[in-house]
């Protein structure tokens, strides 16, 4: 795919390499010459411009790209100004990165395709490890509705997969299980890989293997309310 994002701060630098990485072929705009200077050796392109200036910003290739990510974050006018340039342009598939709660009621009048909060995230994830004492990962996939990976903790650990009910998670539902297990590859190195475990699908939660124990090491996957992440937080507290 063909991206462009406007705006090459330390966010949108790091997504234009990440996408490079991925075989993207990306197009980077920013008004400060520096931040252009820094990536223009990693992306396919890089132009020098200001993105609030609608003749500026009407030279970009708008028409050959698949998707116009603005990642400006720290100058709220030029965020807000450049997406509704894009609008009036023509451009349809835009997402757009923002800093507080107002931008993000913004760029939601503006129907941006999606709204990317970083900063909220990272602190929310951030906020999820500290309470687990563990790496936690988590998808929103719903106004309310959160999906979260997360270690076991120990309160679970030797406890039937069966007896683990969404009582017992407060409210969550566990909706998948893995556990780390070595394996030697052809060359006869040790390495560590995820199995799956066989719980139950997400149709038969209710009936998992009776005799599988969870073990310290395992990795639960569930699905709930942000109120019911807050009360399983609570409890192992």
């Amino acid at each position: 795919m063909r991206y462009l994002i406007i705006g090459l701060g330390i966010y949108g630098s790091n997504l234009a390499r990440d996408l490079t990485d991925m075989g993207h072929e990306v197009i980077g705009a920013d008004i400060r010459a520096a931040n252009v200077e820094a990536i223009k050796d990693y992306i396919s392109t890089a132009y020098i411009l200001d993105s609030t200036d609608e003749p500026s910003l009407a030279a970009l290739p708008l028409k050959n790209i698949d998707l116009v990510i603005v990642a400006i974050g720290e100058n709220f006018g030029a965020s807000v100004k450049t997406v509704a340039l894009l609008r009036k342009i023509g451009v349809r598939k835009i997402y757009a990165r923002a800093i507080d709660e107002l931008h993000q009621s913004i760029l939601e009048g503006l129907q941006v395709e999606r709204i990317l909060t970083p900063e909220q995230r990272a602190a929310h994830d951030l906020v999820n490890e500290m309470e687990l004492s563990s790496q936690v990962a988590s998808l929103r996939i719903g106004r309310d509705t959160f999906a979260i990976r997360f270690r076991a903790p120990a309160i679970y650990h030797h406890m039937a997969y069966s007896e683990i009910t969404s009582e017992s998670l407060r409210g969550l539902k566990l909706i998948a299980a893995a556990r780390p297990t070595s394996h030697d590859n052809v060359l006869g190195i040790t390495h560590v890989v995820m199995e799956t475990l066989p719980i139950g699908t997400l149709e038969q939660t209710s009936h998992p293997a009776p005799s599988l124990n969870v073990e310290p090491g395992d990795i639960f996957l569930c699905i709930g309310s942000m109120s019911a992440y807050k009360a399983l937080f609570r409890f192992l507290n």
